[in-house]
């Protein structure tokens, strides 16, 4: 059952009862997410890896794909051999398509759920509670939890708490929703984390990031329709002893520019021999543009892997178009 939106409030439980039952009925259960993951990808593989853990000991239950060093303060990942797929339950979370997953075949399991908060693109399991509307994946988990009989813990609480505000930026993203308070403030009354203890390791940064964002900004070219982008080389990411992923990140900290209504990063990922691409928007919906690159996301944070400057050219024509149909829309309704 695909349940997308507010079609989701409107079933009521019915999605989560039979996930619950899927999850109380195979005793081996993997959990996987999509590659280059993020803090709420892990954050909600994990938890729930360590919530089914505390509801069903006796159960295997394995939360796997490649690590992502810099997020490793949310806890460690299981190795995946090929006897996890006999007999075993494969639960993706924040994985909108097939291609995506992260170290597994989602063909090969007896079963599979898929949990995911991007508008949908691909059905390729058993059983999708797609919901556009959730902040984030982390607050979908909670949500399971505090419908079903699966028991919530303190530590899995702490990385369900920083996967949602990584995810809503402090809860400053469109999708925050009442719901989303609703269940924070539920997670919060029940297990009593100390929630401003996890911001530091969330937003703890070395030198080396501060001056490479200063060597961004120093370096952005800002287009007349207010697209912002970059093309990071890899020497200038050795120069600053940044890699990728870092450099990626960094597009998060780009908002609230008044010239600049969308941006984008893009930096040369030596390790799988492509291009990064991340872009963010206030306004210009983005997430089209990104797809006829074989990437996607959110309407406005998204993401590409590209394959060499030219795709990069061709993707920032694209984006500049967005934004000038998004300001000329603007312009039309501010003379009526």
């Amino acid at each position: 059952m695909i349940l997308q939106g507010r079609k989701c409030d409107r079933m009521g439980n019915k999605i989560l009862k039979k996930i619950y039952k899927k999850i109380k009925n195979y005793n081996t259960i993997v959990i996987a997410r999509h590659v280059g993951p993020d803090p709420d990808a892990l954050a909600s593989q994990i938890a729930l890896r360590d919530i089914i853990l505390n509801t069903f000991p006796k159960k295997k239950v394995y939360a796997v794909g490649c690590p992502a060093s810099k997020f490793k303060y949310l806890g460690t990942l299981d190795k995946f051999n090929e006897s996890m797929y006999e007999q075993s339950l494969l639960i993706v979370v924040d994985v909108p398509d097939k291609g995506r997953v992260d170290g597994v075949d989602p063909d090969r399991f007896t079963d599979s759920i898929k949990i995911d908060h991007h508008p949908l693109v691909e059905t390729f399991c058993n059983e999708e509670w797609v919901d556009s509307t959730a902040s984030s994946v982390s607050q979908m988990i909670m949500e399971l939890v505090f419908s079903t009989k699966l028991v919530m813990t303190k530590e899995a609480a702490e990385k369900l708490y920083i996967g949602l505000i990584a995810d809503t930026n402090r809860f400053l993203f469109y999708y925050t929703t009442p719901k989303t308070f609703d269940l924070v403030s539920k997670l919060i009354k029940i297990t009593n984390i100390d929630f401003t203890a996890l911001y530091e390791n969330l937003y703890l940064r070395p030198i080396k990031e501060i001056r490479f964002q200063g060597y961004i900004a120093n370096n952005l070219t800002i287009t007349q329709n207010g697209l912002a982008h970059i093309s990071l080389t890899e020497n200038v990411l050795n120069e600053y002893n940044i890699d990728a992923a870092t450099a990626g990140n960094m597009v998060n900290n780009f908002n609230y520019i008044d010239e600049v209504v969308a941006w984008a990063f893009f930096s040369v990922d030596k390790l799988n021999d492509n291009i990064r691409g991340s872009i963010r928007s206030r306004g210009p919906i983005i997430n089209d543009v990104a797809a006829n690159f074989g990437g996607g996301g959110h309407i406005y944070a998204s993401g590409v892997r590209l394959k060499n400057s030219s795709e990069v050219a061709n993707i920032v024509e694209q984006l500049d178009q967005a934004c000038h149909m998004y300001i000329e829309k603007q312009k039309k309704a501010e003379n009526g």
